[in-house]
């Protein structure tokens, strides 16, 4: 049986982050579903926050409860912001271009619920920058092995603390993995969705294998609908309008060509105006208006937005665009400490995959990939003192069994939107046609 020291299921930027701060002398494996570069990582469009002056802390800390709705954990919150310029640098070091002013300074944007511009950008793309100049060091490092389309279908667990995990190959195969510690970094679970961001593969495994085993969740219900993606009528994953454009001026219309919702207001609340205004005028999207930014500022900060919604036949630089809300983004998940810590010992959730409590009941735009970064580092930094490179471990007497791939993944989707209604009805009665 193949032994690692650290095994990270998931290849998205916490993932990827974890694996570059263990040590090099640990057997590290990634292993991901679909392709390496397949996470919702890489499809963040808007950017990054940072804290941009000691000055600024009292701001953007409010900034995140509100957000938050007050549900937020003081703790969680402030070490994120505290950690938020050494991840800045770190991501520097690794090679990460943000985009800058003309003198080189860092450029800065603004979005939905910041009171300032505290965002750091590569174009419209700063998900696709940091995930693929991340995997290019990951590949540099001759200790951590990637395995692709292999799924996680299970924990090996010996008297409440983890062992490894049970892996499935891409032919059918399951096959144990013995590991000193496991880090669930596996995102949320859009793919159970009709109408998501995220890959169809991303579909909450982690929180099956959670309910099945009795490992700790907290707020599973907290998802977050996007109020903009491109609206389609065709089945597949949708395609996100960055909350970045109405930061720069983008207006919200609805079928009568008006304006009914202040752009910047928090995502839950933008969302929900959407929804209540093509309830009242029967329609199954609104409109997104670029008219009030220059041709020249578009083409500069939105290429790829441009691009993507000229191959739908819409140009953004003539014409509104047709935008509905689409689920986006989990703040609830696997119950963690801001070192990622879970209720099984030896077990690790970081990323959407856990609730460290720092998003609250709603997530502040950008914070995810600077959650994602601080609190995987963390975790790594825990490993690095607890686990011991190269030893043997007791693993269980019997493997777990687990049923065929299409009827392991129908379990899933029944065991987690079960969990989601128990806990939000509210919200599964008005978001579960999406």
């Amino acid at each position: 049986m193949n032994s690692y020291d650290v095994i990270i299921a998931g290849t998205g930027a916490a993932g990827l982050f974890a694996a570059l701060h263990l040590p090099p002398d640990f057997r590290v494996l990634l292993l991901t579903k679909d392709d390496l570069e397949n996470s919702d990582s890489y499809l963040a469009q808007g950017g990054i926050c940072t804290l941009l002056n000691p000055e600024d802390f009292p701001c953007y800390y409010e900034d995140t409860l509100k957000a938050g709705r007050y549900e937020n954990s003081p703790e969680a919150v402030t070490a994120m912001i505290r950690s938020s310029g050494h991840i800045i640098r770190e991501l520097i070091r690794f090679g990460v271009n943000f985009d800058r002013n003309a003198d080189g300074t860092l450029s800065y944007t603004r979005e939905g619920g910041h009171t300032l511009p505290r965002i750091l950008h590569h174009q419209d793309v700063t998900g696709q920058e940091i995930v693929t100049c991340l995997i290019q060091r990951v590949k540099e490092r001759d200790n951590i092995e990637i395995l692709e389309h292999t799924a996680m279908v299970d924990l090996l667990e010996v008297n409440g603390s983890c062992r490894g995990i049970l892996a499935r190959s891409a032919d059918g195969t399951a096959y144990p993995l013995e590991a000193g510690a496991v880090i669930l970094a596996t995102g949320g679970l859009g793919g159970l969705f009709r109408h998501s961001t995220n890959f169809p593969h991303i579909a909450g495994d982690s929180f099956a294998i959670a309910l099945r085993r009795g490992i700790r969740l907290e707020n599973l219900h907290y998802i977050q609908i996007h109020p903009t993606v491109l609206y389609s009528s065709r089945p597949g994953r949708r395609f996100l309008i960055s909350e970045s454009v109405r930061g720069e001026g983008a207006k919200l219309l609805n079928a009568e060509g008006k304006r009914f919702v202040d752009e910047l207001l928090p995502r839950d609340v933008v969302a929900e105006a959407i929804r209540q205004e093509m309830a009242r005028t029967g329609t199954d999207h609104v409109w997104l208006s670029f008219a009030d930014i220059s041709e020249e500022e578009i083409l500069r900060h939105f290429p790829h937005i441009y691009r993507r919604c000229l191959e739908e036949g819409r140009d953004i630089t003539r014409e509104p665009i047709p935008v509905t809300p689409a689920q986006h983004y989990l703040m609830g998940g696997i119950r963690a400490d801001i070192c990622g810590r879970t209720s099984m010992a030896n077990l690790y959730a970081v990323g959407e995959t856990a609730c460290n409590g720092v998003h609250g009941a709603n997530r502040l735009a950008s914070n995810s990939l600077l959650e994602s970064l601080v609190f995987s580092e963390n975790a790594a930094h825990v490993i690095r003192s607890t686990v011991t490179a190269g030893r043997c471990r007791e693993l269980p007497a019997r493997l777990p069994q687990v049923p065929p791939p299409e009827e392991w993944a129908a379990e899933n989707r029944r065991l987690v939107l079960n969990e989601i209604k128990r806990k939000g009805n509210d919200f599964y009665e008005r978001w579960s046609n999406i």
